[in-house]
């Protein structure tokens, strides 16, 4: 098993994009929403002091920071929630498993939190019904004046961005359970590939005969000693051979030039 070095890119699957557009919504919502928060909690605290202090309730003050206290709390970690779900986005669209895993736990979370939150809003929200505890005000007489000292469309909006947040997590957790999104968040395995003629794996010498290893004498590209036929090897000057050593019985011709006639007696 070799790594292939041509292996495409994992493609990612449109349900998983999809999956995490729908995060980066309910991010989009949230930050609206801390916004209407952050804009109309002053007149809330400010309602629902007067409705203690109507009723003679001596820690108005403190009943109405409580409650200034806990709905801005809320806000901002329903949205510290979303930020995470909108970084681990970033990690599901690159493949990252242990990333789509803690999206359904931090999603699972905020499907509790945001469901409970669309259905107080839903029933009236969290200062109605019920009857007045001691001298307190009821929770309707409460919500009456919340609802009178905010603007009219602070309510529909707030109830339909909760929906909004909601349909687009539960969808986008749906989406990353999926089995077509399964094989994305696989972790690659290595590729096999037939070995390519003459080369040689790693580590391993190549064996007689292949391109790159020494051949035997007499094979092509082997160096050939004195003697065999074809030396000397090519690119080598090549000499002529010396003469031969005169033998004792060889007599010098008499006509070659600088010979001396042999003397008679």
């Amino acid at each position: 098993m070799v790594d292939s070095q041509n292996t495409p890119a994992r493609q990612r699957p449109s349900i998983v994009s999809i999956s995490s557009y729908l995060l980066f919504v309910f991010l989009a919502c949230q930050v609206i929403s801390l916004i209407i928060t952050l804009s109309t909690i002053g007149k809330t605290r400010d309602a629902v002091r007067d409705a203690y202090a109507a009723s003679t309730v001596d820690n108005a003050d403190q009943v109405a920071d409580v409650f200034f206290a806990v709905g801005l709390a809320s806000s901002v970690l329903l949205l510290l929630f979303a930020i995470v779900l909108a970084v681990l986005a970033l990690f599901n669209n690159q493949g990252r498993n242990g990333a789509r895993i803690t999206t359904w736990i931090v999603g699972g979370i905020m499907v509790c939190c945001v469901g409970v939150s669309l259905v107080s809003g839903a029933a009236g929200g969290m200062t109605a019904g019920g009857e007045s505890a001691g001298n307190g005000p009821s929770g309707e007489e409460i919500q009456r004046r919340v609802e009178e000292a905010l603007p009219s469309w602070v309510s529909p909006v707030s109830l339909l961005l909760s929906v909004i947040s909601l349909i687009a997590l539960v969808t986008a957790l749906i989406l990353l359970a999926l089995p077509k999104a399964n094989p994305f968040f696989r972790k690659a395995t290595a590729a096999w590939e037939p070995p390519t003629p003459g080369a040689s794996y790693p580590g391993h010498p190549q064996a007689p005969g292949q391109p790159g290893y020494p051949q035997a004498p007499g094979q092509p590209g082997y160096p050939q000693a004195p003697g065999e036929p074809g030396y000397p090897p090519s690119g080598e000057p090549s000499y002529p051979p010396p003469p031969p050593a005169n033998r004792p019985d060889d007599t010098p011709p008499a006509d070659r030039p600088g010979s001396t006639p042999p003397s008679t007696s």
